[in-house]
């Protein structure tokens, strides 16, 4: 096998471009379904069933069905829908923090009910109101058991982002795509494609190890 280091040379600059906006697209994936999530997460928590029927529709929608339709879905339907033309980058964040949104809902409402309920009603006995005690009391502590699902999320959605090619997001796989398309040649742009992804995701892992223990001993 002849494997050309030199084309990956070549292709270096647009695959450096590529992680960056992989970066960035998961970035506002995680931040937006991070502050949808916990709306969600909340909402599906409220004890009327029809109120809660929403976010459980949601949940159940986002998390059965695959990312690659609903990529299409966004991408095809709903962004022209309001723009009037495909814009792959804005369908891209709109599709991963959607779908991120459905999990670290999970992970909030995971989170806030691991909490002892004697927490809310010592902080209401002390006269918090629930928003309050939910802010002050609940919510901080919840958060550190949360920083490891979350971190997962967040690598996941990493890799997923991977999925954003098939609508000419110029991320790392699109790059992938494009260099195999022009030097006909499979090793040279999926590995360094897979060697991007595996640094990135190392990287994550042990930042987040380090901030998991940081939390832990505070």
């Amino acid at each position: 096998m002849d494997f050309r280091f030199d084309l990956i040379m070549d292709y270096a600059p647009l695959f450096l471009k590529g992680t960056l906006l992989t970066l960035g697209l998961s970035l506002a994936g995680i931040v937006i379904g991070t502050a949808l999530g916990l709306a969600i997460g909340l909402g599906k928590m409220v004890k009327n069933k029809w109120l809660s029927l929403p976010f459980d529709l949601y949940i159940t929608f986002f998390r059965g069905t695959p990312l690659f339709v609903q990529i299409l879905l966004i991408h095809f339907g709903l962004v022209p829908l309001f723009t009037g033309k495909t814009e792959p980058v804005t369908a891209a964040i709109l599709a991963l923090s959607l779908n991120a949104a459905a999990y670290i809902a999970e992970i909030f409402r995971a989170g806030i009910q691991s909490i002892d309920k004697g927490q809310m009603e010592a902080a209401r006995t002390l006269g918090m109101t629930h928003v309050q005690a939910m802010r002050h009391v609940i919510l901080p502590q919840a958060f550190k058991r949360m920083i490891p699902p979350l971190g997962n999320e967040f690598i996941v959605l990493i890799k997923e982002s991977s999925l954003a090619a098939v609508i000419a997001a110029p991320e790392i796989m699109y790059w992938g795509r494009a260099m195999q398309g022009q030097y006909f040649k499979v090793w040279e742009p999926y590995i360094t494609v897979a060697v991007i992804y595996l640094v990135i995701t190392l990287s994550l892992s042990f930042l987040l190890n380090r901030l998991e223990r940081r939390l832990s001993t505070e």
